[in-house]
């Protein structure tokens, strides 16, 4: 997979037809560990020089793949195409896993056999609208072979058939409606892809590989990231018209008594002082906050009198962390922004596109004002970040720093830039990653925030098939969501607006939260609302989340030790994740028997040591028991008498 093809004025050349080695390849160690190897070629008409980069990582089997273009012409040189990813895989039979994607639809799954030329392509503008940024293919032998673009924008992997069976394999950024023109002497780089093989253990013993490294040399790590915290968020039983200061407040009281550690403002805080400016549904233009995204310098002070700082105050006192949030990229064609500052709009053909070109320099500075506004004055400690449309090719205005056929790509050069001004400031703020839920869920944004929120409806058997997906590619912790949320209206795609119901068993209300215990825990409740009972049980859970449970969360190896169940009733009727402590001392097993399933399910546990005996505690109390990790290796472990929508934790510990 160390090949490219880069396509410049009409031609299209790989490593091995059209351009030749320059010098020998060099070799630098980083100071994370890392080894980056560089081999430097020319193109044979003179035109162009390609730096082809490889990046390997001690005790990982993820490789990174980028290259870098200049014209060594002294005429400019029209790019359209730049993939860092190309390897031929021999004659063999082999599966093609992927996923499908769309608003509510994430992790939507394929799987098929590579047959014929197959390619998988967004081009949305946004990684996650269409399909998701990453695929595996598995042969009849048990290898598997990973590999996920890091881009946010458009992107694409190609499979052509060659003759005698064997198959070419590129990757990278998608070349539709794409085109950077380059000057004598400039240089440009393609987005990063990320690749791992193994010849066994299939797609979970790569995504561990993917996890372990996403830990270790990807992702951005603070405090808050660290620690995994519990998170509320007022949108799904509030959204933007029936909140306000005094029903933050009350459910800021209620979230501190359940010990929730951030509390989330998202949207409805911003706008016009009026009565109806945050029910954006069914109201006129001139109060209609969607189209006044981008002002946001002005409250809603009807609704929020004492303005935003005095709620971060609040939350504060109560030993909380304090979350906003912002669509900085959007821009409404109705706010002040966009008429007081006309270089920041993105437009295609003459019409606005709905959002800031942030290829343009003077609209990171504008950007970055706003983030640190929200900062330094509101006191943010979180900052959930949203972007709800599709930029499709993406701007193309000629004043913005960028021509007419890369808008697109600079766009997100300049917000993953924007991300890297405001971590290095503000270190210790945590970046939430979110797109209409879950439609930009990719390695580039994992690189420069802390969680990817999964998806919008949140309904248990969805976000079970959600984190299942999500995971190959991002460690759990790397992963946000809510549990089943209670809703202000019935919504189909999230089935009921209500799960917590009179007289519950207290093993489905378990179920429906420990679901979202995988991961990044966050909760969307009316907090003063809640029963009693269910209040207390939730302050239980979240104690044992955060003294038990996040600690695996935040560090382990995960595995998934059944197949993926799917939201509308098909895929597994059991659910079963393993997560295992480096050095195998510690494991916790979270199982979810879902409704219209086997009674019982063997489990074959993996990463264990099978040289040890392990002793077997359920976290509910009631039993314990002492196996052998080869047992449980090869013959698994036996889960009856559960019920249906039941769950249940299992601690491992290896015996002295």
């Amino acid at each position: 997979m160390n090949g490219f093809v880069v396509t410049y004025d009409g031609k299209c050349r790989s490593n091995e037809d059209g351009f030749s080695k320059r010098q020998p390849a060099s070799i630098q160690e980083q100071a994370d560990g890392s080894s980056v190897r560089t081999e430097s070629f020319a193109s044979d008409d003179g035109a162009l020089s390609v730096d082809s980069v490889t990046a390997t990582y001690p005790d990982s089997a993820v490789i990174q793949r980028r290259i870098r273009v200049t014209n060594r012409s002294a005429r400019t040189v029209r790019v359209t195409r730049l993939d860092p990813l190309c390897g031929v895989l021999p004659k063999m039979e082999y599966t093609l896993d992927y996923f499908e994607s769309t608003n509510g639809q994430e992790f939507s799954p394929k799987s098929v056999p590579l047959a014929g030329t197959k390619v998988l392509e967004t081009t949305a503008g946004r990684s996650s609208k269409g399909m998701h940024p990453w695929f595996a293919l598995s042969d009849v032998h048990g290898g598997a072979l990973a590999a996920a673009v890091a881009w946010s924008g458009n992107w694409i992997f190609r499979f052509e058939p060659l003759d005698g069976g064997a198959y070419r394999v590129t990757g990278g950024m998608s070349d539709w409606a794409f085109a950077k023109e380059l000057r004598p002497g400039e240089t440009m780089e393609s987005v990063p892809v990320l690749y791992a093989a193994l010849p066994e253990g299939g797609p979970d013993a790569v995504s561990v590989e993917f996890g372990r490294w996403g830990l270790r040399f990807w992702y951005p790590r603070n405090e808050m990231s660290r620690r995994v915290p519990v998170a509320w968020n007022h949108w799904w039983p509030y959204e933007d018209s029936a909140i306000n200061e005094e029903v933050f407040r009350a459910n800021v009281d209620k979230a501190a008594e359940l010990g929730v550690e951030v509390c989330t403002l998202d949207a409805g805080w911003f706008g016009e002082p009026d009565p109806h400016c945050n029910d954006h549904l069914g109201w006129s233009e001139n109060v209609d906050w969607v189209l006044k995204r981008g002002d946001w310098h002005k409250i809603n002070t009807l609704r929020f009198p004492s303005g935003i700082r005095s709620l971060s105050d609040y939350v504060h006192a109560k030993g909380m962390k304090f979350g906003i949030w912002c669509e900085i990229e959007a821009l409404g064609v109705k706010s002040d922004v966009y008429v007081e500052r006309p270089e920041l709009p993105a437009f295609r053909d003459g019409t606005s596109l709905g959002y800031v070109c942030l290829g343009n320099p003077d609209a990171r500075d504008w950007a970055f004002g706003v983030l640190e506004r929200l900062i330094v004055e509101y006191k943010a400690d979180w900052i959930k970040l949203d972007f709800n449309l599709d930029p499709r090719a993406g701007c193309n205005r000629t004043d913005h720093g960028h021509g007419a056929g890369d808008g697109l790509y600079e766009h997100y050069l300049g917000y993953y830039e924007l991300l890297e001004r405001v971590r290095a400031k503000y270190p210790d703020v945590y970046l939430e990653n979110c797109s209409s839920g879950g439609l930009r869920i990719d390695l580039g944004l994992a690189r420069h925030t802390h969680g990817a929120f999964l998806s919008d409806p949140d309904f248990t058997r969805h976000h079970l098939q959600l984190f299942w997906g999500a995971s190959l590619m991002l460690h759990p912790s790397a992963c946000f969501h809510f549990t089943w949320s209670q809703t202000i209206v019935h919504y189909d795609s999230n089935l009921d607006k209500d799960p917590i119901k009179p007289g519950m068993p207290r093993h489905k209300f378990d179920y429906l939260i420990r679901a979202n215990m995988l991961n990044g825990f966050g909760i969307s409740y009316r907090l003063p609302e809640l029963p009693d009972w269910a209040a207390r049980r939730l302050r239980e859970l979240i104690g044992f989340y955060k003294e038990t449970m996040r600690r695996f969360v935040g560090e382990a190896d995960m595995h998934r030790l059944t197949g993926q169940t799917i939201r509308d009733g098909r895929g597994d009727s059991w659910n079963a994740f393993l997560y295992v402590m480096d050095g195998a001392e510690e494991a916790m097993l979270c199982a979810f028997r879902l409704a219209d399933s086997e009674p019982e399910r063997r489990l074959r546990l993996v990463g264990l040591d099978p040289s040890a005996a392990y002793e077997i505690r359920a976290a509910d109390g009631g039993w314990t028991q002492e196996e052998s990790g080869a047992a449980l290796i090869e013959e698994g472990l036996l889960l009856s008498g559960l019920e249906e929508e039941a769950s249940e934790v299992l601690l491992l510990r290896k015996k002295a």
